[in-house]
């Protein structure tokens, strides 16, 4: 394979061209429809056209959660917490989020020099106390506890706001709770929305079931990784950010069903889709040591050489695997990445918003295309 180099992957993105606010209904955004080389517009309105029926289109339907907490501190000065994941990797995001008693949290944290060593940093909204206090420094693991009879998801969204992505430069906005969830979002955990899904509308959904096309929902929690540019100058050598994706064995079963034609909207939902794949394969070639989910970022680029299994034959793995677990569902980890060269698994089609210079998801895209 040839080097591929990050520098390749930039492009002038003036800052006037990036929307800071979203357009008045979702659905009126514009579409750019590529097809074997040739390019149309259109309006996302349209896009039940573009999708021929007997498609199946897989959905991520994480939550974004309010994971943006600031703490004022007695001097006057603010901490900002950024939640990225539970710090107990056992522990889903949207299982944390209902947990009553005091939860620990890998975090990105602003003005942490400012942070004192063995200091609690304390908020009040109404009757209820947050408290927030660094118990591993070097890892950025917070501990949060509260003493009200509350979840931490009532918590959240309390102390909390929804992190908008770093090229938005402006200040959170009341609407920017709804706008900036999917009409789908089902399970809390996200710390970023799956944007490509912040386009569809219910009634574009139902337009499109009554073509013929089929829909499923899985999940990728997505993280703050995902708007990392890529730092090295060679692209290969970036170390992917992991996320947590969840399956239940229906989604395995209507992906078997239906797995002539899959388009997942969004990269979340592509990554989530093209790791389950590995899954599968990674329990053909050693299904008794494998008890968890998780795919390491080089795991797919070791096969060039060998015939792969079909996404039949992978998904039934999958299947026949849980079915001895005695599994409803499972969750896991996938750190996978997909740029020039990857040979898509579960991929026949994308639908996803426009990516930033330089970016993971942009070696994605160019992998498909």
């Amino acid at each position: 394979m040839n080097t591929i180099l990050t520098k390749d992957f930039f492009y002038d993105l003036p800052e006037d061209r990036i929307a800071l606010h979203p357009s008045a209904q979702r659905d009126e955004s514009k579409l750019l429809v590529y097809n074997k080389g040739v390019i149309e517009h259109a309006q996302f309105k349209n896009i039940t056209e573009k999708i021929t029926k007997g498609t199946l289109l897989v959905f991520n339907n994480s939550k974004v959660i309010p994971a943006r907490l600031i703490f004022k501190k007695e001097s006057g000065g603010t901490i900002e917490i950024f939640l990225l994941s539970p710090a107990d990797e056992r522990v889903s995001a949207h299982q944390a989020m209902l947990a009553n008693s005091p939860i620990r949290w890998k975090c990105i944290i602003g003005n942490k020099k400012r942070w004192k060593k063995n200091t609690s940093l304390i908020s009040f909204k109404e009757t209820v106390e947050l408290k927030a206090e660094l118990t591993e420094d070097e890892k950025s693991i917070v501990e949060f506890s509260w003493q009200a009879n509350k979840t931490w998801s009532d918590i959240l969204l309390m102390f909390g706001t929804i992190p908008l992505p770093p090229y938005i430069h402006r200040e959170v906005e009341v609407k920017d709770k709804e706008r900036y969830q999917t009409v789908y979002s089902a399970l809390q955990g996200a710390v970023a929305a799956p944007t490509a899904g912040l386009h569809f509308t219910t009634e574009i959904i139902e337009k499109i079931r009554d073509k013929g096309v089929l829909t499923d929902f899985i999940t990728l929690h997505v993280s703050a990784g995902t708007f990392q540019p890529i730092k090295s100058e060679i692209a290969t050598e970036h170390q992917m950010h992991s996320e947590q994706v969840f399956f239940t064995k229906e989604n395995i079963e209507t992906i078997l069903h239906h797995h002539q034609n899959i388009i997942p909207v969004g990269t979340t939902s592509c990554r989530s889709l093209e790791s389950l794949y590995w899954f599968g394969v990674k329990l053909m070639k050693d299904n008794s040591s494998i008890t968890t989910f998780y795919i390491d970022q080089r795991f797919p680029y070791q096969f060039e050489n060998e015939i792969l299994p079909t996404r039949i034959e992978s998904l039934t793995a999958i299947l026949n695997w849980m079915e001895a677990s005695k599994l409803d569902s499972f969750s896991g980890t996938t750190f996978i990445f997909i740029y020039p060269g990857y040979k898509f698994k579960m991929t026949d089609g994308l639908i996803t918003n426009f990516h930033q210079p330089g970016s993971t998801l942009l070696l994605l895209i160019s992998a498909l295309v």
